[in-house]
């Protein structure tokens, strides 16, 4: 007996009498009619719930525009299904919409119909509350039909879409199939660290006049280790066992020393330039943030378990050195956990921290005693995005108890800030001591999302410690304009990022233009990393596959972007340490030259990447981007002059693998089977 998708009734009779009417008609008047609700459903990949047939992804009725449809699938985007066709002619129709189970307007998406590497039908940004769209397509000579809901620029939030009475009607017997990609197993690139001594990390450091002075050098390698700094200036004290400098420099200069690492199988030396200045983050910060991992779950605990395992694990001797909390510390008003419960602020208007910590100071100084630094997370609204207390109208007195507890770093997240606040403060703010006038005058449309920025990053300039500024306002305004201009050293470029290959390259094509905006101690900042098991609050395994993580760790360091985890540091494997501690790789991030990369070539398969190196090298990336489900790798070239490169180069060098290629095309630089979604990281030299 035949699947019961095969339905040769007097039911099908109907349908191909109605799709013949609507001027679509079937190749034969006994032809097959399959419903997409009669497919196996479970191989359908989305990035919320599971796609339902009949039913919205609530398990409620198909409703679009208060319309209700019987039949279809209920799903959330992004969403992928694959229609294996083999090249059989296919009719085939549906309507699309947002389900009206999400508020009106909140939902938004994009439905695609894809013939291969071909869009063959877009529906265009729709949101919820539109009526619904008609698509029919006479599809020939295709293998892999695919059906593609992608998240709109506002991210995947409240993306309920439907697939609305979904047919594909073809001559013959065939069992239509969804097609699942094969599962891509973890490989290794990066090969094992060697016991020798190796110095990692940046080459350079800024520091502030009378601040203090932290930093650890980063070297892999059998311990006992020993440490030791040539030309260290006057200020600053070296402890030789665990490599921590500390101390402070009283007047601006600069000073070139020398690092040295010993232990039994032998020493390595490293220059290392000290800038007592202005600037502070000449590299881009590398270290962890709470968020991806445990979302509001955090606490005391978690944190220094976190950065206990930043040391022991070895990724402090990679150059990570930030550990940094995000939301969830302070109180909670609206909470039903009653360790977020309690007063706000105490007498004298200072931000009281929640039952989960216990002692900011003391959890601050155990950082900076293995050698890290500490970040905090707040917004310039009452509240923070979990509905926390945030800084707004005691912005002074936050960062003065961030001074007390030893911050080093903090994320400034736009969330419940509206600029009519500005109108009920109860604190007069002397405006002309912060940059926002004269930005205003020059970005008069960007002037309410400059304003909260320019007021602490003034009050952070003038801070007695040193504190890095992450501006977190999703790309919006521009703020790579003027980010710099109100003193901050990073800002996001884009939404929230999550482990999903569709939200990497959301992320990923909004960076294209930005490359002139970056440079040591402002970087553009596309989100924290999404590699290794994360799932904000409950642990999972990364949902990128292998090559993705391949390929979202390599542009995030080309992009000069902060390396900031979001993993669970105690759930560390080989294959994301291989990912996460190539340390040749971390050098393309932390090179002194600050030059982000900049993409020279983009099809709907392939992109190139390339960008310079202080030392007169170029680092290329070739991206396989492509969209076919096939399994097969490419083959990614482009001329050597295109390059800059006026002959074959005299040395090339794959960075993941850590080895110089023993042969290479004379007149193109060619990157060889490239995997689906993954990426081949050249370095080479003229």
């Amino acid at each position: 007996m035949k699947e019961r998708i095969l339905m040769k009734s007097s039911w099908t009779g109907t349908m191909v009498l109605a799709l013949m009417l609507a001027g679509f008609a079937p190749t034969s008047a006994n032809a097959t009619v399959v419903r997409l609700e009669d497919l196996d459903l479970s191989k359908v990949a989305q990035e919320f719930g599971a796609a339902t047939a009949n039913n919205s992804v609530n398990g409620k009725p198909l409703t679009v525009a208060k319309k209700v449809y019987p039949n279809g699938m209920g799903s959330h985007a992004k969403s992928v299904l694959i229609i294996q066709l083999d090249k059989m002619p296919v009719k085939f129709h549906t309507f699309v919409g947002l389900d009206d189970e999400t508020l009106p307007e909140i939902g938004s998406a994009e439905f695609k119909v894809i013939g291969d590497e071909t869009e063959l039908w877009s529906s265009g940004i729709m949101k919820t509350g539109t009526p619904a769209k008609e698509c029919t397509l006479d599809v020939k000579d295709v293998s892999f039909l695919t059906l593609v809901i992608d998240p709109a620029d506002n991210g995947n939030c409240y993306d309920h879409a439907n697939w609305l009475d979904t047919t594909f009607t073809y001559d013959g017997d065939k069992v239509l199939k969804i097609f699942s990609p094969k599962k891509e197993e973890p490989y290794i690139l990066t090969p094992k660290t060697p016991e020798k001594p190796r110095i990692n990390g940046a080459k350079i450091f800024g520091v502030r006049p009378g601040h203090a002075f932290l930093y650890r050098i980063p070297a892999t390698g059998k311990r006992p280790m020993e440490f030791d700094v040539e030309n260290l200036p006057e200020g600053l004290k070296l402890d030789k066992e665990t490599g921590i400098i500390t101390g402070k420099l009283a007047q601006k200069g600069e000073t070139i020393v020398t690092f040295v690492a010993k232990n039994s199988l032998g020493t390595d030396k490293r220059e290392f330039k000290i800038v007592c200045g202005d600037r502070i983050a000449l590299t881009p910060p590398m270290g962890w943030n709470s968020w991806n991992c445990f979302g509001g779950n955090l606490s005391e605990a978690k944190a220094r378990t976190a950065a206990k395992v930043m040391v022991d694990s070895g990724l402090i001797n990679y150059g990570y050195n930030f550990l940094n909390l995000d939301d969830y510390w302070s109180m909670k008003p609206t909470s039903e956990d009653k360790d977020l419960l309690g007063e706000e602020r105490d007498a004298a208007g200072n931000i009281c921290i929640n039952k989960r910590f216990k002692d900011m100071k003391a959890l601050y100084d155990y950082f900076h005693s293995l050698g890290l630094k500490g970040g905090i997370y707040s917004s310039p609204g009452p509240y923070t995005c979990g509905r926390c207390t945030a800084s707004y109208d005691h912005e002074f007195l936050d960062v003065k108890k961030f001074e007390e507890w030893g911050v080093d770093y903090i994320k400034y997240d736009w969330c419940t800030y509206t600029p009519d606040m500005e109108k009920t403060r109860t604190r007069k703010i002397d405006w002309s001591k912060t940059p926002l006038e004269e930005l205003a005058a020059q970005y008069p449309d960007f002037r309410p999302n400059i304003v909260p920025y320019a007021l602490m990053g003034s009050i952070l300039r003038n801070a007695n410690r040193d504190i890095v500024f992450s501006l977190c306002q999703y790309g919006n305004a521009d703020v790579w304009k003027w980010g710099d201009k109100v003193y901050g050293n990073c800002w996001r470029t884009s939404g929230d990022i999550d482990d999903t290959w569709s939200n990497i390259r959301n992320i990923w094509k909004k960076q294209y233009e930005l490359y002139p905006y970056a440079g040591p101690g402002h970087w553009n900042d596309p989100d924290m990393l999404a590699v290794g098991p994360m799932g904000w609050g409950n642990v999972r395994p990364c949902r990128l596959t292998p090559s993705e993580q391949y390929s979202h760790y390599t542009l995030w360091a080309i992009l000069n972007s902060p390396l900031l985890l979001g993993c669970d540091l105690t759930k560390l494997d080989e294959f994301t340490m291989n990912i996460i501690a190539n340390n040749e790789v971390i050098d393309i991030n932390q090179d002194t030259l600050g030059q982000q990369a900049k993409c020279i070539k983009a099809t709907k398969r392939e992109e190139f990447w390339t960008r310079n190196m202080e030392d007169g090298s170029i680092v290329i990336a070739a991206f396989n981007v492509s969209e076919s489900y096939k399994t097969d790798p490419l083959t990614i070239s482009v001329p050597w002059n295109t390059l800059g490169i006026s002959q074959k180069p005299s040395r090339v060098r794959d960075v993941w693998r850590q080895q110089d290629l023993v042969s290479y095309d004379e007149k193109d630089c060619i990157c060889k089977d490239v995997p689906v979604h993954g990426v081949t990281l050249l370095r080479i030299w003229k």
